[in-house]
C-alpha cells in the first residue's frame, strides 16, 4: 500500500469511528436520529449545512468546470451568495413553524401548511427523485478521488462500494448526528487543502494569480470570459438565479434547519456563509492553473484536473492528503443525504400507508432504508457517465420547483390553495422530467428566438409553467370553495 492510499484509507476509518462516536450517550428515537433532536447550536448547524452544501462538486466539479467551461464557472459563487441573502428572511421563517408544530421533515411542513397529506407524499417523491442523483454525484467523487489519489490501487468501483457501506454504517447507528461530528472534521480539513492548493499551484507554474489568469488568455482569446452564445450572460444570469432559488429546497438542507435549537443561527451563518463561499475561488484557481499544465481533458475527464495537476506537483504523501479531504467531502454530505430520503421514505410514505405506526416503528423502518437508498445511488453511480455539474445542475431543476409554494406559504395570507400547490409542483417537475430526458434547450424548442432567449437556462420554463399553474388552479379552486 503506498502512501497516498494508507492516509485514505486511515481518514475513511476516522470517519466511521466518528460517526458511530457521535451516538454515545443519546437515545436514538426519531426526532434525535433525523434532527439531532433540535439541540444543535450556531457553529454545528453552521458546520453541518456547510457539510452539506461544500461537497465533491466543490472540490472536483468547481475545478473541473472552471478547467472545461472558463468563467462559466463563477454561476457557482454567484448562486451561493444570492441563496445566503434569501436565507436570512426565509430560514428563521421556516424553522419557527416546525418548532412549533415539531416537524422533522420538508413533506411535513408542506403537508401541515396545506393541510394535504397528498402534497406531502408528492414532496416526498419528488425529494428522493432529486437526492438520487445528488447521492450518485459524492459517489461518482468518492470513485474519482480514490483511484486518481491511491494512483489506481484500488478502482472506482471498490472505492464507491466501500464509501457507501462506512456511510451506511454510521448513518445507521448515528443518523444526523453522526454526520454533523464528521461535518467538523472535513471542514478544517478542505479549507486547508483548498486553500493552499489555490494559492501554491498558481505561484508555482506562473508565478502568480495575475500571471495565470494572463498566460491562460493568451493561450485561449475569450476563454476567461462568457461566450456570446451557449454559456452566455442569459443563461449565466437564469442559471443563478434558478440555483439560489433551489438552494435551500434540497430535501437534506431543509431538514437541517430543524435541528438548531433557535433561529438566531440562521441570521448569524447568512453573514458567515458569504465568507465561506470565498473558498470556491480557490478551487477555480486550481482549474485554471491546470488548463495549460494538464491540457486535453474532455467530458467528464474535466472533473480530474485537481487531481491530475497535484499528482504531477506533490509527493505521494500529500497526494494521500488531498485524497482525504475529497473522500471528506464525499462521506460527509453523503450522510446527511442518506439521512434526509431514508427519513422521506419512512416518516411520509410509510407512516401514510400505515397511520398507525408508532414513532419507533417509523425509526426502525428509517435506518432499514439507509442501506436501500445506498443500493440504488451506487447502481446508479456506476452505471451513469455524467459530468459532477451536470447532476448537480438536474436536481436543482427539480427542487426549485418547491420554492413558489414554500414562499407563498409563509404569507399572512396564503394565495396558493393545496391544489394548486399540487397541480404547479407536477408541471414544473414533468416539465424538468421531459426537458432532461430529451435534452431540450430554449433553443431547440425556439430556435428562432433571440440568441439571449435560446440561451436561457430550461428550468426557467419549467418554473414559469410551474407558477402559472399554480395561479390558475388556485384561482379556479378558491372561487369554487367560496361558492361550495
Amino acid at each position: 500500500m503506498n502512501a497516498a492510499l494508507a492516509i485514505i484509507a486511515l481518514t475513511i476509518v476516522g470517519v466511521l469511528a466518528l460517526g458511530l462516536r457521535a451516538r454515545r450517550g443519546k437515545e436514538m428515537d426519531l426526532e434525535q436520529w433525523t434532527v439531532g433532536g433540535r439541540g444543535f447550536g450556531t457553529v454545528l448547524v453552521f458546520v453541518l449545512m456547510a457539510g452539506e452544501i461544500y461537497t465533491t462538486f466543490t472540490f472536483l466539479g468547481g475545478s473541473g468546470y472552471a478547467y472545461g467551461h472558463g468563467a462559466a464557472a463563477y454561476y457557482i459563487l454567484g448562486y451561493g451568495c444570492l441563496a445566503y441573502i434569501l436565507s436570512y428572511w426565509l430560514l428563521p421563517a421556516i424553522w419557527r413553524y416546525a418548532h412549533q408544530h415539531r416537524l422533522i421533515s420538508q413533506p411535513d411542513f408542506f403537508a401541515r401548511k396545506y393541510d394535504s397529506p397528498a402534497l406531502g407524499v408528492l414532496i416526498a417523491v419528488v425529494g428522493i427523485v432529486a437526492l438520487v442523483p445528488y447521492l450518485v454525484l459524492q459517489l461518482k467523487g468518492l470513485g474519482i478521488i480514490v483511484d486518481a489519489a491511491g494512483y489506481g490501487a484500488i478502482s472506482p468501483t471498490i472505492a464507491v462500494w466501500i464509501g457507501a457501506a462506512v456511510v451506511t454504517v454510521y448513518v445507521m447507528v448515528s443518523g444526523v448526528h453522526g454526520s454533523a461530528w464528521t461535518a467538523v472534521a472535513k471542514d478544517i480539513l478542505i479549507l486547508a487543502v483548498v486553500l493552499f492548493l489555490g494559492i501554491y499551484l498558481p505561484w508555482h507554474y506562473y508565478g502568480g494569480i495575475g500571471a495565470m489568469f494572463t498566460a491562460v488568455h493568451e493561450a485561449k482569446p475569450g476563454f476567461l470570459a462568457l461566450p456570446a452564445q451557449g454559456e452566455s450572460p442569459a443563461w449565466f444570469v437564469s442559471t443563478v438565479l434558478l440555483t439560489a432559488l433551489g438552494f435551500y429546497m434540497w430535501p437534506h438542507t431543509f431538514g437541517s434547519l430543524f435541528t438548531s435549537k433557535n433561529d438566531r443561527a440562521f441570521r448569524r451563518n447568512a453573514a458567515l456563509m458569504p465568507l465561506y463561499q470565498l473558498i470556491l475561488l480557490f478551487v477555480f484557481f486550481v482549474g485554471f492553473t491546470a488548463i495549460l499544465q494538464v491540457p486535453g481533458l474532455k467530458g467528464p475527464d474535466i472533473d480530474l484536473s485537481l487531481l491530475r495537476l497535484s499528482m504531477q506537483t506533490f509527493d505521494p504523501w500529500f497526494i494521500g492528503v488531498i485524497g482525504a479531504a475529497g473522500v471528506l467531502t464525499a462521506l460527509v454530505p453523503g450522510s446527511i443525504i442518506l439521512v434526509a430520503a431514508a427519513t422521506l421514505i419512512a416518516n411520509t410514505l410509510f407512516r401514510v400507508a400505515h397511520a398507525k405506526a408508532t414513532d419507533a416503528t417509523v425509526s426502525r423502518v428509517a435506518r432499514l432504508m439507509v442501506p436501500v437508498v445506498a443500493l440504488v445511488a451506487v447502481w446508479f453511480t456506476l452505471s451513469g457517465g455524467q459530468t459532477i455539474v451536470a447532476l448537480l445542475l438536474m436536481g436543482y431543476a427539480f427542487v426549485t420547483q418547491l420554492f413558489p409554494s414554500l414562499v407563498c406559504s409563509l404569507l399572512p395570507r396564503n394565495p396558493v390553495t393545496k391544489e394548486g400547490a399540487f397541480v404547479g409542483i407536477c408541471v414544473g417537475v414533468a416539465t424538468v422530467a421531459v426537458v432532461t430526458i430529451t435534452h431540450t434547450t430554449f433553443g431547440t424548442l425556439f430556435p428562432a428566438l433571440p440568441q439571449a432567449v435560446k440561451d436561457l437556462n430550461i428550468g426557467v420554463v419549467a418554473l414559469v409553467l410551474n407558477v402559472a399553474s399554480t395561479a390558475v388552479v388556485s384561482a379556479v379552486t378558491r372561487h369554487r370553495a367560496a361558492y361550495a
